[in-house]
């Protein structure tokens, strides 16, 4: 019983009505019909309590009526059992929660984990239809309006309503015993348009008595004119507004069409025929996360042959951008404009005119509608990693924020922001047993779903990107004959409420401007989603959720990373530590290297290769090569990779953000794997029109050739960097990432020698064996041995931390190593080119073994 009670307390009855419905009803859902038919409302209770119960475990079915079920008792045949609270990881004990507010929303103050795991029985029906307002529609049955809800007490939600809104008659209010019967095509039509959807609702909603003339909402059966549901600060009488039962079928019908919208766009991009033409300027996998290609390397990593970008046939195919370009911005206008539409009916205490009452107190299918639906169609959006084409899809992604701020703001639906999305992970055909009659338009799946970063988590990523494009949209404009101390209202953030951008001290360029004021928007809708957390849920909550979010690093943020006690746990620690650190801005000059007051123009020196270059850069303002630097840095924050097998880390200067060095720590199965390998990166004058120029730094001192790219003296040989035959750089479209990853996959490859023009066709003999032993020799004394005694800056951090979490796995790569080795001292050249030098005076590689051991031992 207290279950049960739990259950409508959920529903919004206060526990007398609770026990009043199950008194007179046996069943929890009949309890449930009859309290939001107004039978219980004279009942009165001082105290309503919230109910939280955990589901873990369970597996929820839905309740679905079919053609065969001969009433509706039979249908929650299990009810029981399956149909249970909200269930998540509460942590009470760490949070203090408003009760108040817990009675407004029922996930007030609850966390729980993206680890958790939901399987859900779901119906899949053939539509059927009918003619509304002289057109043959389609109808949305009810296993496609509750689909993907794998919560009991959400499901509950949503039977109730759609049972009530399509089956038995709508009494008049008045108690004249007159009554209008509901079909399915009155709320549950699919027509060609929202409009025309809501144009149709608009024409019926409103009904008259046959029998005392009284009118009332067919939605909710209440008088239009009752006072209990007059709305004082609604500026208008919409009746689509008149009760939160019709407005949140119009918001789940709606979000249903936009998610159909969205899926059909994405389905028909990723149905279009590929290009027959070679493409090997970089190497493509496909993403985790995603079924399209991308940039970053597979978790299983199958090293690349030598040879491949650099002296290949393969020209870049640019033929029809344009034209699918104009066609992505005619479908996102007609998203957006269907986001513009629905968001109309999502509960807005801040609308024009006043809130509605259905605004204050929404329906709790309201929230079960936008995390199953929306969250689907936000969590694809913002995982775009492209900033860039986020801002050239600006009415899409405007219309999203608009979304996300509405939300974030309405205390009933703010918890949202914060709860991991359920993505599905697998879908399966339940079986069925002999003998059992089936019924060929009804359909059962059971689907997975697993916890995926929440919408305020996938923003967090999009607010890093959007504050590195800032930075090098204002950090490369000229110095300022007479630098001065910036005044308070100088430093704050140039825009106002709605996201739009102020003028600022140097004008940009009109696609400058636009770049910088989506950047801003970004940055003010993040910083007011969480103010309205805040209010709504208290700093506590805000705070937990800050915790969880993924950081950019800076030197003072470092901490201290347990490995744990597992290999496992190592990967798994390493991989999230690494996704943090893997982009940092810091401080790349030499101290007290410039003196303002002696050279106002000029520049400091930088710890970089390229020092020179950058300071004679230093008083430059061009416009479209800090557009070009600001999309860079915004894709390289949330794509470079990070993996237990590879990453890349890379440190940026805090002031001048062209000047860039990156490590790579080799990749497994090669030679080079687990060393690191320091490069140092400028984006020059004429970058993106012009590759950027790279110098690699772990040579021993300008003394060990580790590649046949990789030469001595810190040359580069990458087709990418025009400084080797094959494919080239490719203006306003090749990138930085590109060459970072070419160099990772192509270069620090599992067979080096074949690298060499020439020798392609070696694979596996004696001479490219003898090669790859010569490699992991200097791969220990050089990128092991010497990185680790003496991390190059700033790395220190990221070079301990690596050998830290790795040791178990590097120590039985080097046992490896050792055993395999064929006995020889190091050769400077690789021992492919003349094959006779070697190094005078090095220790042997059981040595360097060994003491590379010590020293991770001491870590």
């Amino acid at each position: 019983m207290d279950k049960e009670i739990a259950q409508l307390v959920e529903m919004g009855a206060s526990a007398a009505q609770a026990r009043a419905a199950l008194q007179q009803y046996k069943d929890v859902m009949e309890a449930a019909e009859a309290f939001f038919e107004g039978k219980f409302d004279n009942v009165r209770d001082d105290a309503t309590p919230s109910a939280e119960s955990s589901s873990q475990g369970k597996r929820p079915r839905m309740a679905v009526c079919t053609p065969d079920d001969e009433d509706e008792d039979e249908v929650m045949e299990d009810d029981e059992d399956d149909v249970e609270d909200f269930g998540y990881d509460s942590d009470d004990d760490q949070m203090v929660v408003d009760s108040a507010k817990t009675d407004v929303d029922p996930y007030a103050g609850i966390f729980y984990s993206k680890d958790r795991k939901e399987e859900v029985i779901e119906v899949e029906e053939d539509p059927e239809t009918a003619v509304v307002d002289g057109e043959t529609v389609d109808l949305m049955m009810q296993g496609e309006w509750m689909k993907g809800c794998p919560e009991g007490s959400e499901q509950s939600f949503l039977f109730q309503i759609y049972s009530a809104l399509t089956t038995g008659a709508c009494p008049c209010p008045s108690g004249c015993a007159a009554s209008v019967p509901r079909n399915r095509s009155d709320f549950f039509s699919l027509h060609e348009s929202f409009s025309a959807y809501t144009n149709h609702i608009r024409k019926i909603v409103r009904k008259t008595c046959p029998q005392c003339s009284k009118q009332f909402c067919f939605a909710c059966g209440e008088s239009v004119n009752s006072e209990k549901i007059q709305r004082p600060s609604a500026a208008q009488d919409d009746p689509l507004f008149h009760c939160s039962s019709l407005q949140g079928v119009i918001l789940g019908v709606g979000l249903s069409m936009i998610e159909h919208t969205f899926l059909d766009q994405t389905r028909s991009e990723a149905e279009k025929p590929r290009s027959t033409k070679r493409r090997k300027t970089t190497p493509t996998t496909r993403d985790e996360d995603s079924d399209e290609p991308s940039l970053l390397p597979p978790r299983t990593r199958t090293p690349l042959k030598g040879g491949i970008g650099y002296a290949g046939d393969g020209r870049e195919d640019n033929s029809g951008q344009l034209e699918a370009l104009a066609a992505q911005l005619a479908k996102d206008k007609k998203i957006g404009s269907l986001l513009t539409g629905v968001r109309n009916y999502l509960p807005d205490l801040r609308r024009e005119g006043g809130g509605h009452a259905s605004d204050y107190l929404p329906h709790p299918t309201a929230l079960a509608h936008l995390r199953r639906r929306f969250n689907s169609v936000c969590s694809t959006l913002l995982k775009n990693d492209s900033l860039a084409d986020m801002s050239e899809r600006s009415v899409l992604y405007y219309e999203l924020l608009e979304w996300l701020g509405t939300i974030s703001s309405h205390e009933s639906l703010a918890s949202m922001m914060a709860m991991p999305i359920m993505a599905v992970v697998s879908v399966k055909p339940v079986p069925v047993k002999k003998g059992t009659k089936t019924n060929p338009h009804y359909r059962e799946r059971t689907i997975s779903y697993e916890g995926s970063p929440s919408p305020r988590e996938l923003l967090e990523g999009i607010a890093h990107q959007a504050s590195a494009a800032l930075k090098s949209l204002e950090g490369l404009r000229p110095h300022d004959d007479k630098p001065k101390e910036l005044t308070e209202e100088e430093k704050r953030m140039t825009i106002d409420t709605k996201g739009k951008e102020k003028a600022t001290s140097v004008a940009l360029s009109e696609e400058n401007q636009a770049l910088s004021s989506f950047c801003h928007r970004i940055l003010s809708t993040t910083g007011a989603i969480d103010s309205s957390l805040r209010q709504n849920k208290g700093d506590a909550f805000v705070e937990r959720l800050h915790a969880s979010l993924p950081k950019i690093f800076t030197s003072a943020t470092h901490e201290y990373v347990d490995a744990g006690d597992t290999e496992e746990d190592a990967k798994k620690a390493y991989t999230n530590w690494a996704k943090n650190a893997r982009f940092e801005y810091c401080d790349l000059t030499v101290p007290n290297s410039w003196n303002p007051e002696d050279e106002p123009n000029g520049s400091p020196a930088f710890k970089h290769y390229y020092s020179q270059e950058a300071r004679n850069l230093a008083n430059m303002d061009i416009p479209k090569r800090s557009l070009a630097i600001a999309k860079e840095l915004a894709i390289l924050t949330a794509t470079l990779p990070t993996d237990w097998n590879s990453s890349i880390f890379l440190k940026v200067d805090e002031t001048r953000v062209d000047v860039i060095k990156c490590l790579i720590t080799g990749p497994d199965g090669t030679p080079y794997s687990n060393g690191c390998y320091l490069f140092d990166i400028f984006l020059v004058q004429r970058y993106n029109d012009a590759p950027p120029v790279v110098k690699y730094m772990t040579t021993g001192g300008g003394k060990y050739r580790f590649n046949p790219n990789l030469y001595a003296d810190g040359k580069v040989c990458l087709s990418l960097l025009g400084t080797w035959q094959g494919p080239g750089w490719v203006s306003g479209k090749s990138t930085l990432l590109q060459v970072l990853i070419s160099i990772q996959s192509m270069i620090l490859c599992d067979e080096p020698y074949l690298n060499e023009p020439g020798w392609a066709n070696e694979a596996g003999t004696a001479n490219s064996k003898a090669y790859t032993k010569n490699v992991r020799r200097m791969a220990v004394k050089v990128a092991m041995l010497d990185a680790l005694k003496n991390p190059p800056e700033p790395f220190g951090d990221i070079v301990r931390t690596h050998f830290r979490l790795k040791s178990r796995s590097i120590k039985q790569q080097l046992d490896k190593w050792l055993e395999e080795d064929d006995g020889k001292t190091v050769s400077a050249d690789g021992g492919g080119y003349g094959g006779t030098e070697r190094i005078s005076g090095v220790t042997s590689f059981k040595a360097d073994i060994d003491e590379m051991k010590k020293l991770m031992d001491a870590l």
